[in-house]
């Protein structure tokens, strides 16, 4: 009988040999916690009156799990958990910074105040065919992309977002839903294979997709990789992301068409994936091809910016300037990019967060207006201002605060990014910055002034009574967001210093690295 052999198997040189621990489940929890409550929802889908309810209690549930990654991050610093064990950069890597877990809590606020405003604003039909479960569905694929640690894994996620996006998109199949879903569809797909092929030639030319890897091996292949040209290809398809100048056309062609709360949802969160996105490859990965491009991006931030806003305030239609709004937003946070001092990309951070906020809650204000006026048209509503006075007052806060005028959160990080650009002599970006706050002031004037001040004519249609009474959780939804926009404008050095910190944790890239890495450190 041959003798059987053995021998012993050193794990620990592939492996995690040691359980993990409990508290680094954490950065997992967002996706696993919406993905679990997408598929109860789903067997659930029959039971229209329960979808609203229990989506709710989701989306709180969601909120409570990003404040405690937030605490963690901000008590301990970066952390990372690697899926099966696998020693990174095998394993997949979830790593988490001030940066993502930022973003997280910001946009799990944003999704609850949608899911409380979606309770009327979604009819039976629309819960039956999926909305809450698109939706967190979608908040899986938002918070998935803002605590990978793969570059691989962020374009997955980017993939589970774009399948929600198309599924919220077309809810209620009309006619207009189904252009604007095209149109949507076929740009973001092209922009998504453009990341993919970018991703595909990362791989190889560093043999790794793992962001601490990359930042460890970039400096020796910087000499001899053809680097300049792979962040290019990933500046082309986060600017579709983001709908940047000059390949932003695909954002007013489609954003007004959905739900009031899939706009809203998309206005504030969707866009914002693509800036995220250039900040952890370009700024973070990448710094040195980012500054060589830098009067590059600076141009595309001008052009976004000035672009956006005169677009809007040519518009008729208050969801398609609403829509031009965000681009013009965009451009803001492009111009920190560009600066790419600490100062700039605080001021990006910041205007990023605001206009997650800000950005859904006038899409609210301006799905009710359109509703109680009767009309989305400026030239046919009216008259908001004496039947709505609240109504009224919040949607002039958050054009206020979209405009960059005290008190609101909007003043801050257009003061940080103008100081930023006058720093380092960029009087034009400064200058760019400064006249788009004057436009947009014009713009969202024009618009309170047609649409709630103007008496309605006096030939208009009767409107139906049932329309001029405001539904509680439209209210509640609304009224989330706009407190938030005058808290963070009155009281706005917590979230400043969170924004300093995660531009310099962008900068400086050690805690990240030892967070996957532990002991070594990029040169």
């Amino acid at each position: 009988m041959a003798a059987t052999s053995s021998h012993s198997v050193d794990l620990s040189q592939a492996m995690n040999v040691d359980p993990t621990p409990l508290a680094d489940w954490l950065v997992v929890m967002p996706v696993v916690w919406c993905l679990l409550a997408g598929a109860i929802l789903l067997m659930l889908r029959k039971r229209t009156e329960l979808q609203a309810s229990i989506g709710i209690v989701a989306l709180v549930g969601l909120c409570l799990l990003d404040a405690a990654l937030l605490w963690r991050v901000l008590e301990e610093g970066p952390f990372t958990m690697v899926m099966g064990r696998w020693l990174p950069p095998f394993g997949i890597a979830f790593t988490v910074d001030l940066l993502g877990a930022f973003f997280t809590m910001t946009s799990g606020l944003v999704a609850l105040a949608a899911g409380i405003f979606g309770r009327d604003d979604v009819d039976s039909t629309g819960r039956r065919y999926g909305f809450y479960p698109f939706l967190l569905l979608l908040m899986a694929g938002v918070s998935g992309a803002f605590l990978t640690g793969d570059v691989f894994n962020l374009y997955v996620w980017f993939e589970v977002l774009l399948i929600s996006s198309f599924g919220l998109l077309v809810l209620g199949s009309e006619r207009e839903q189904i252009d604007g879903a095209t149109k949507y569809a076929f740009l973001n797909l092209v922009g998504t294979t453009l990341f993919l092929v970018a991703t595909g030639y990362l791989y190889g030319l560093f043999g790794t997709l793992n962001m601490a890897d990359i930042l460890i091996k970039a400096p020796e292949l910087r000499q001899t990789a053809p680097l300049m040209t792979l962040v290019c290809l990933y500046l082309l398809a986060f600017a579709m992301k983001a709908a940047a100048f000059p390949v932003n056309f695909w954002l007013p062609a489609s954003y007004h068409t959905p739900k009031l709360v899939v706009s809203g949802l998309f206005g504030g969160l969707l866009t914002k994936i693509g800036i995220y996105a250039l900040l952890r490859v370009l700024v973070m990965l990448f710094p040195i091809e980012r500054a060589e491009l830098g009067w590059v991006i600076a141009v595309l931030a001008a052009g976004t910016m000035l672009l956006g806003v005169l677009g809007a305030l040519a518009q008729n239609d208050t969801r398609r300037a609403v829509g031009f709004l965000v681009i013009s937003g965009i451009g803001m946070m492009l111009a920190g990019i560009a600066l790419g001092s600490p100062s700039g990309l605080a001021g990006a951070i910041l205007y990023a967060a605001h206009s997650m906020v800000v950005m859904t809650a006038i899409y609210f204000a301006a799905g009710i207006g359109g509703r109680v006026s009767g009309s989305f048209l400026l030239s046919r509503s009216g008259g908001i201002y004496p039947s709505h006075l609240v109504l009224a007052f919040a949607t002039l806060a958050l054009f206020l605060s979209m405009a960059g005028l005290p008190p609101f959160s909007g003043l801050w990080p257009k003061v940080m990014l103008v100081k930023a650009a006058l720093d380092v002599g960029e009087w034009w970006l400064a200058g760019a910055i400064l006249v788009t706050g004057f436009l947009t002031t014009i713009t969202v004037g024009r618009i309170w002034a047609l649409a709630y001040w103007k008496p309605r004519a006096a030939d208009a249609e009767p409107l139906d009574p049932a329309s001029q009474k405001v539904p509680m959780t439209s209210v509640i939804g609304l009224g989330m967001l706009t407190v938030l926009t005058v808290v963070f404008g009155l009281w706005p050095e917590p979230l400043i210093a969170i924004s300093q910190d995660a531009a310099r944790g962008l900068i400086d890239t050690s805690s990240f690295v030892l967070s996957v890495f532990p002991g070594e450190v990029p040169q």
